[in-house]
Order: structure tokens, then C-alpha cells, then sequence
């Protein structure tokens, strides 16, 4: 019989080598399933990569997959200091890269797929469906048959739009050129794009604010902070009573800029249409009752938060949420209106399950548009599913979710950090986990994880 006529001699296939899809190779590994990870860009961690300058709220300790440790210390490796905050950058070179080192040419970069199907089977056509290999096509020509799909592709690549009301603004294709999304290096490789340049900021969450103190270091450099609430309290956050001293002192210090001056705040702001100005590009706001306010500035940075591209699984039978695009039994366990990031209870391959069996949607991308997404949860996502894999039904149900909580940060830790490296900042829901969020604040188009 042919591989292809019997899925279950096929490997399973990975999408995405960041630290979910890693993870999900690494739990494949240690139950000797045969896999493929398929990363669209150049190395493992590419998207971790394009935010390498920034330092992350939780330690590393929170931040490795429990399989990945262990395949990783069984070659040799040594693990780095559980309580140190690491950059992006840290986190590709001292763990994502040896762990796709492990894995050899079973993890293919410059591999980015295109569309997903059914061998031989378009969506409308049922019977014999599920006994069918998954078919993944690439930009390359090639064509790669799997007996299962864990699509760990992440969002970075699919941020949201300016528009308000989640519709692109009118103009903003215009001018793109001077349109940055989340994260740019401010004080690296981008600085010539912003010192001296009065830089409009878009969104409320951890990766605005982020941007916010950069830009805050850069002389003659004129901040405006756009954004939709009536007020900043959610990006403030706790201050010192926050679970992580590093991220209330993000939120702190932003309140200090905002209060001094440094930082112009502007409140009930919901960008409607975008135009070229004299002085770079102008910005205007129509609110609900169709007032409008407009500033003009010569850079803008969208911070608004990202959502789920399912555009490669248009031919899989997906049941997904109306709402937030992630599977309808995972939407009540994780909406924003409800939860924060340490509510979401554990979960896995149950609420993970579409109706085209085997193709799971794993990491940030299982949550859609939520930004209550945290790394670990990621991790015990893939623990679950390779399980079910597996046709261990006993563990892939048995879910679990270990998360610090309040007070496990040592201030003297964060503090001393601080000193040594700067001040730690993060990442917005999906790219990175972090521990307990005390606030249960909806999102405005940040992430409250950080």
C-alpha cells in the first residue's frame, strides 16, 4: 500500500517553528511520531526574531517546553538562569535554535504554505474524507502529504488594521511607508526612522507601551498617544501591585511620560481615515456619535493588536467562532469580555477539535482575535494534541495548566535586571507568555499579556 493511500505512514505536519510549533516537534519526537516542521521564513524563531530587541515580562523558566527541556538536556544543553527575563533575540539563539538544531532537515525553512487540503478531496466532498492524507501546497511548486496538521503559524505576520471599527482606514494603503506595526526598534536598527520625528502611537496594550518608552528615549522627539478608551488605566495596569514588577513598572513609567508631558495622550480616538500632510501624514477620527479630532505627525506605529489568517485552510471544514475566529468551544474560555490572561482555563484537543479531523490550530492562532494568550498555555496546547495523536486519550484529556502566581517575580530580581540591561518590556498576547494579568480589562487592540 502507498503512503498515500494509508495516512497513517505519513509524517504529521508542523506549520511554524516558533516555540509553539516547536514544542508540538518536540512532544512528536519523544512518542517517535515521524514529522515535518514547515517555517515560512529563514531560520527558526523568524517572528520571535523581528522583536529580538525586546526584553519579555516573564522569566525563562515560564518560557521552555517541558519535552523541549528534555530532549534538549539529553543532548548536553544547558539551560539558562530560570529567573532571567530574555529578549527575543535570547530566546531564538539560546533555546529555539538549538531545539531546531535537534530536529535537523525534519525542520524545512524558506518553506511557507500556501493552502491546505484533502488528497483528492475538495470541502464539499464527505465520503471517505477523513481517510484521506492532509495535502499542503508551497510557494515553492512542492506538494507535502500528512497524516495530521498542527498549524502553530502564529499571527505576526497578519496584524490588525488602523480602522477602528476593524476595517481598514480610509487612505492607510497610501501610506504605508511610513506605517510601522508593532515593536519596530526604536533605539536599534530604526532609529534614524523616529529620532527627531513627531511619532503618533496607536493602541493600548503592552506592545504600545513598549514603543512609548523607547521613543520617550530619543531627544526632539515629539510623542502623541492615540487611543479609543476614555482613559489609560488598562495599559497603567497595577503599578507595584502587579504579579511581574517589571511589567508595573512599564505601565508606571508610561503614566509618569504621560503625566509629565513627555508623551501627548489622546483619548476616544478611533482612527477613521488616513492622508498625506505637508508635515507627513494627517490621522482623523470619527467617534460613534461622528465627531472627529485629526493629528498630524510624520510616523505612525500600529500597535492594534493582530488576528488569525485561516485563508490557507480554505478547503478544511473549519467550525470557528463568529466572534474571535478561534473553535467554538475554545470562544467562551478565553473572551476578552471575561477573562484575562491568568482566567483562561486549561485546555487542549477537545476544544482545539474542528470538524476536519486532525487539522488542529494551536498557539496565538487558536485564539483568534484574543489577546488573553499565554506561551505555556501554547505548550500544553501541543502536549494535548500530540497526545490524541498519539491515540492516548487518557493524557491528551488530562490537561493541566501550571502558571506562577501572584508574588512568584522577585522585585529585587526585576529591579537588579533593570539596572544591568534596561528595563524589561514585552510582547503582546501570543508571542510570548506571561504570568497571572491582574486586570480583567477588555483589550483595545493590545494584548493584556504582555
Amino acid at each position: 500500500m502507498s503512503a498515500s493511500a494509508n495516512p497513517g505512514n505519513l509524517p504529521v505536519a508542523v506549520i511554524g517553528a516558533g516555540p509553539v510549533g516547536l514544542a508540538a516537534a518536540a512532544h512528536l519526537a519523544e512518542r517517535d511520531i515521524d514529522f515535518v516542521v514547515l517555517e515560512s521564513g529563514p531560520k527558526v524563531g523568524s517572528s520571535v526574531a523581528k522583536w529580538g530587541h525586546v526584553r519579555v515580562f516573564s522569566p525563562w523558566r515560564y518560557n521552555i517546553d517541558t519535552a523541549a527541556r528534555r530532549l534538549l538536556e539529553a543532548d548536553g544543553w544547558t539551560a539558562p538562569d530560570d529567573d532571567w527575563l530574555p529578549t527575543g533575540a535570547e530566546i531564538v539563539e539560546n533555546y529555539l535554535a538549538p531545539l531546531g538544531k535537534l530536529f535537523a532537515d525534519r525542520v524545512q525553512v524558506d518553506a511557507t504554505v500556501t493552502a491546505i487540503s484533502r488528497l483528492g478531496y475538495d470541502k464539499v466532498r464527505t465520503d471517505g474524507r477523513e481517510r484521506a492524507p492532509f495535502v499542503l501546497r508551497l510557494s515553492d511548486g512542492r506538494e507535502i502529504q500528512a497524516r495530521a496538521v498542527i498549524d502553530a503559524s502564529g499571527t505576526y505576520t497578519s496584524p490588525n488594521v488602523l480602522g477602528a471599527s476593524g476595517l481598514r482606514a480610509f487612505g492607510e494603503e497610501t501610506v504605508t511607508e511610513l506605517i510601522d506595526h508593532a515593536l519596530p526598534d526604536v533605539l536599534g536598527d530604526d532609529r534614524d526612522h523616529y529620532e527627531g520625528r513627531h511619532t503618533l502611537v496607536i493602541g493600548a496594550g503592552h506592545s504600545a507601551a513598549t514603543t512609548l518608552l523607547a521613543l520617550a528615549q530619543l531627544d526632539d522627539t515629539p510623542i502623541t498617544w492615540a487611543i479609543r478608551a476614555g482613559n489609560a488605566n488598562r495599559t497603567y495596569g497595577g503599578g507595584a501591585a502587579d504579579a511581574l514588577p517589571a511589567r508595573g513598572a512599564l505601565g508606571t513609567r508610561v503614566h509618569d511620560l504621560v503625566t509629565s508631558g513627555r508623551i501627548r495622550l489622546v483619548t476616544g480616538f478611533f482612527t477613521h481615515r488616513v492622508s498625506a500632510h505637508a508635515d507627513g501624514v494627517e490621522v482623523t477620527s470619527r467617534d460613534p456619535l461622528g465627531d472627529e479630532q485629526s493629528i498630524v505627525a510624520e510616523r505612525i506605529v500600529s500597535a492594534t493588536g493582530y488576528r488569525p489568517d485561516h485563508s490557507i485552510a480554505e478547503e478544511l471544514r473549519l467550525d470557528l467562532d463568529p466572534i474571535l475566529g478561534s473553535t467554538r468551544a475554545l470562544a467562551p474560555l478565553i473572551d476578552p469580555n471575561a477573562h484575562s490572561c491568568g482566567t483562561v482555563p486549561a485546555h487542549g484537543v477537545d476544544e482545539l477539535t474542528h470538524p476536519e479531523a486532525g487539522y488542529y490550530a494551536v498557539g496565538v492562532k487558536s485564539y483568534g482575535r484574543a489577546p488573553t494568550f499565554l506561551m505555556a498555555t501554547g505548550y500544553e496546547q501541543v502536549r494535548s494534541v500530540v497526545a490524541a495523536i498519539a491515540g492516548d486519550w487518557e493524557a491528551a484529556r488530562s490537561v493541566e495548566l501550571d502558571l506562577p502566581e501572584t508574588g512568584v517575580c522577585s522585585s529585587n530580581l526585576a529591579e537588579a535586571q533593570e539596572q544591568r540591561v534596561g528595563l524589561a518590556t514585552g510582547v503582546s498576547g501570543g508571542l510570548l507568555g506571561t504570568p497571572l494579568a491582574l486586570a480583567a480589562t477588555p483589550s483595545d487592540g493590545g494584548g493584556c499579556c504582555g
